[in-house]
C-alpha cells in the first residue's frame, strides 16, 4: 500500500495534504475522499497501486485488465522489469502542487532506458463525452442533461447512428450550486468507473447509460445501430431487393431512401412507381424531414410508415404492386401490395423478402455506449514531471513524452495545453476517485527516455528503479493483447518511421 508523511497531527489525527480539502483524519479512518485513510498514523493511499503486464512477448493468453492473477496461472511475481508499466491508478497525487510525482520509475525497454512519471491528477477542469448508439431521438441538439435535478450537461449533435451527450466541465463542477456541482462530479465518477447513470433530457428522453452496455431509453433497452442512413441502406441492399419488389422506401429520420429513385435502382433498371413520399426532396431517390424526430422508425415519430406517404400517381402505379418499407435496423418492417384503387394494403412478408430483411439486422453492430473521459493536465501535473513545466507539453507535442492514462492510450488534443481524451473501457477497473472539492481524480503517465527526461529538468532525484518499488505493487493487471504499449518505439518521433 502506498503510504506517504503526514503533513501534521492534531488530536490523534493526522492531516492529508492530497487535495485541497486537507482533512484530519483520525486512527482507523478514511478522508473525505475514500481515497485516503490513516493507518496507525500512517497516510496511505486506500485504492491498489497498480501495473500492467505485457503477456504477447511469452506467448501467454491476454486477459484484459485482470482483476484476479490467479486465474491465469500467475507465478507470483509482481513485477517484470522488462515487460511491466507503472500505471498511476492508486499512486497517489503531487497536491500542493511543489512535490514531484509520487512515482517517478525507471527501467530498460528494448535496449534503452526508459522512465515513466506516475501521478493522479485532481481534474477540475474535466468531463465525459457520451456516445450512445440508437436510432432513436434523445432530444434536441443544446438540450440540459440532467441527473436527478441537476443540470450535468448537454445534448451534442447526431453522428451517424450515434447520440452524443457532453457532461461535466469545470462550470458544472465549480460554476453552479454546491449541489450541481456534487452531482456533477458523482454522475462523472460512476460513468468512469464504469456504473451505470439514469439521465433525462429536456424535451427528451430518459435514458440510462453505462459503458459497454446498451443503452436504455424510456425503459426499453436498445438493440442495434443503424447499418446506415436511409439512402446507404437502397444501394447496400438493392440488387437483394430488385427480383422481388417494385419499390422500397428505408425509413430514416436524417435521410430517407427510395429504390425506385435512387441511382442504385436506376442502375439496376427499376421503373418508376408513382411513389409520393411526403418530405423535403433533396436528391433522386433522397429525402429530408420526412417526421419529426422520435423514438418510432429509424429514429422518426412515427409508427405507421404509411403515414410518410401521399397518393400514388395514377400514372405511373399499377394494381398488385409490390412494396417495402423498413427500418434502418431492420426492426421494423412492412410488406404492402397496390388494390385497384392504388391504396396500399398490408399483406404478409414473402418468404422470398424474408432473408433480404435479416440481412438489415445482421448488418447492424448491437448498440452500446461509450464513455470517453476527457481532462486538462495543468500545472499541478506538470510540475510534478520538471521544474519548468512548460518543455513537458511541448515534449508531449513533439511525441518526446507519450502520455497514457491507467497505461491505456490517450488521444492528446492538437493546440495549447495537455488536453487528453481516453476510453474508460480500455482502463483498469476502478481508475476514478474524487475529492469532494468537487473534482474527479484520475491516473495519467507520461513515459519517455530517461535522457529525453533529464533534458526536461525533470526530478532526477525522485527517479527509482522499477524493481525498488516491489514492496508497494498492490495490483498487477494483464494488458489487452492489441493496447499500444506505452513504451513501444512507434510512439515517439525517434522510433521507426
Amino acid at each position: 500500500m502506498v503510504s506517504q508523511t503526514a503533513v501534521s497531527v492534531r488530536e490523534g489525527k493526522i492531516r492529508c495534504d492530497a487535495c485541497p480539502v486537507m482533512c484530519y483524519i483520525a486512527d482507523g479512518k478514511a478522508g473525505a475522499c475514500d481515497r485516503y485513510a490513516n493507518e496507525n498514523g500512517a497516510l496511505v493511499r486506500v485504492d491498489p497501486f497498480t501495473i500492467l503486464e505485457q503477456a504477447v512477448e511469452s506467448g501467454s493468453k491476454a486477459v484484459k485488465f485482470l482483476d484476479n492473477p490467479k486465474e491465469v496461472g500467475w507465478n507470483g511475481d509482481l513485477v517484470l522489469a522488462h515487460k511491466s508499466f507503472v500505471t498511476a491508478v492508486g499512486a497517489g497525487t503531487t497536491y500542493p502542487d511543489y512535490k514531484p510525482a509520487p512515482f517517478i520509475v525507471s527501467q530498460n525497454h528494448a535496449g534503452l532506458d526508459m522512465v515513466t512519471v506516475v501521478t493522479e491528477g485532481i481534474f477540475s477542469y474535466c468531463g465525459v463525452k457520451v456516445k450512445i448508439d440508437t436510432d432513436r431521438h434523445l432530444g434536441p441538439e443544446r438540450a440540459i442533461v440532467r441527473a436527478g435535478d441537476e443540470v450535468v450537461g448537454h445534448v451534442m449533435t447526431g453522428e451517424y447512428g450515434s447520440q452524443m451527450l457532453s457532461l461535466g466541465g469545470v462550470h458544472h463542477l465549480t460554476g453552479g450550486s454546491k449541489k450541481e456541482g456534487r452531482v456533477t462530479c458523482d454522475t462523472l465518477l460512476k460513468l468512469c468507473n464504469r456504473e451505470a447513470v439514469n439521465l433525462t433530457i429536456e424535451d427528451g428522453a430518459e435514458v440510462t447509460v453505462q459503458a459497454g452496455k446498451a443503452p436504455i431509453v424510456n425503459g426499453v433497452p436498445e438493440k442495434l445501430m443503424r447499418v446506415g442512413c436511409g439512402s446507404a441502406t437502397i444501394g447496400m441492399f438493392a440488387k437483394q431487393w430488385q427480383p422481388f419488389v417494385d419499390e422500397v422506401v428505408v425509413v430514416d429520420d436524417h435521410i430517407t431512401g427510395v429504390l425506385s429513385e435512387h441511382q442504385a435502382g436506376k442502375v439496376l433498371g427499376m421503373v418508376p412507381t408513382g411513389i409520393k413520399i411526403i418530405g423535403r426532396r433533396s436528391t433522386p431517390g433522397r429525402y429530408f424531414q420526412v417526421s419529426q424526430p422520435g423514438t418510432g422508425w429509424g429514429g422518426t415519430e412515427i409508427t405507421d410508415p404509411l403515414d410518410i406517404l401521399g397518393e400514388f400517381k395514377a400514372k405511373q402505379a399499377w394494381p398488385g404492386l409490390r412494396l417495402l418499407m423498413i427500418s434502418t435496423t431492420g426492426e421494423q418492417w412492412a410488406y404492402f401490395e397496390l388494390d385497384d384503387e392504388l391504396v396500399p394494403r398490408a399483406m404478409p412478408l414473402p418468404h422470398s423478402l424474408e432473408a433480404s430483411v435479416e440481412r438489415i439486422a445482421e448488418n447492424c453492430e448491437p448498440s452500446i455506449c461509450t464513455v470517453l473521459f476527457m481532462g486538462g493536465a495543468g500545472g499541478s501535473l506538470r510540475a510534478g514531471v520538471t521544474e519548468n513545466p512548460v518543455k513537458l507539453t511541448r515534449s508531449v507535442k513533439d511525441a518526446v513524452t507519450y502520455v497514457s492514462c491507467g497505461g491505456s492510450p490517450a488521444y492528446v488534443w492538437p493546440g495549447g495545453g495537455i488536453t487528453v481524451m481516453v476510453d474508460v473501457l480500455d482502463m483498469p477497473s476502478q481508475s476514478f476517485g474524487y475529492v469532494p472539492t468537487p473534482a474527479l481524480v484520475a491516473p495519467i503517465e507520461f513515459t519517455m527516455r530517461l535522457t529525453d527526461y533529464r533534458s526536461l529538468g525533470g526530478h532526477m532525484d525522485h527517479v527509482q528503479q522499477v524493481e525498488d518499488i516491489n514492496s508497494q505493487v498492490e495490483r498487477r493487471l494483464q494488458s489487452n493483447s492489441d493496447m499500444n504499449w506505452p513504451m513501444d518505439q512507434s510512439n515517439f518521433h525517434w522510433g521507426p518511421s
